[in-house]
């Protein structure tokens, strides 16, 4: 390790990393915005749920960077444009999310469903106030996943010249010099680490019950 290289690029290395941060974060909170309501309607409908898990089946099979390469083409942005990086992990995180809400929404009990009800809650509100937040620790789980896939998945960004951590594997590799390579994975290590405590806190605030269980 070269400390007066990282000493020297820490300004970058910082940039790179906060590019890292919101791109792995971003498209995971849009995401979950999208798959809420989509979960509940899959929830409801099964022939809905069938076709919704039929498709993210089949979107996964798409590698990311050929989607990161496809997008433009369909976005008509230009090919080092971060808007293409964020599209692909938005729908990446969709395809996860909406099976993850259905599958917490799936573990609310039908009696406490029938008692919400009895006392006057329809649909839309005993969803919002009764369901989401009994299948808040299962929606966690899925959003944990989603975000530490996608600071994994960000850094392939760099071979279209997106800058992120992913940028010091390109470069150090460039370059045959393998302190940019051991800084951008413990960084991203740190990362996927400090967002999953993050994520997991968020969670059992939201669940206090769990908590104290």
């Amino acid at each position: 390790m070269r400390l007066d290289w990282l000493s020297t690029q820490a300004a970058t290395i910082a940039n790179l990393f906060f590019w890292h941060l919101w791109l792995s974060v971003g498209p995971v909170v849009i995401g979950l915005l999208l798959a809420i309501p989509l979960g509940w309607l899959a929830h409801r409908s099964v022939a809905l749920r069938s076709f919704w898990l039929g498709f993210a089946g089949l979107f996964y099979t798409i590698p990311s960077l050929a989607l990161f390469v496809l997008l433009p083409l369909v976005l008509h942005t230009r090919i080092l444009d971060p808007v293409n990086v964020v599209v692909a992990l938005t729908i990446y995180a969709l395809a996860m999310l909406v099976r993850t809400v259905a599958d917490g929404l799936a573990t609310v009990s039908p009696d406490v469903q029938q008692a919400a009800t009895a006392i006057g809650y329809r649909a839309i509100s005993r969803f919002a106030f009764v369901e989401l937040p009994l299948a808040v620790p299962a929606i966690t789980a899925g959003v944990r996943v989603a975000v530490v896939s996608n600071v994994s998945i960000v850094s392939i960004a760099a071979l279209i010249g997106t800058p992120q951590l992913g940028t010091l594997f390109t470069q150090g590799l460039q370059l045959r010099f393998l302190t940019p390579i051991i800084a951008g994975i413990v960084l991203c290590i740190v990362l996927a680490a400090v967002l999953d405590m993050l994520i997991l806190w968020v969670g059992h605030a939201l669940a206090p019950w769990q908590r104290r269980a």
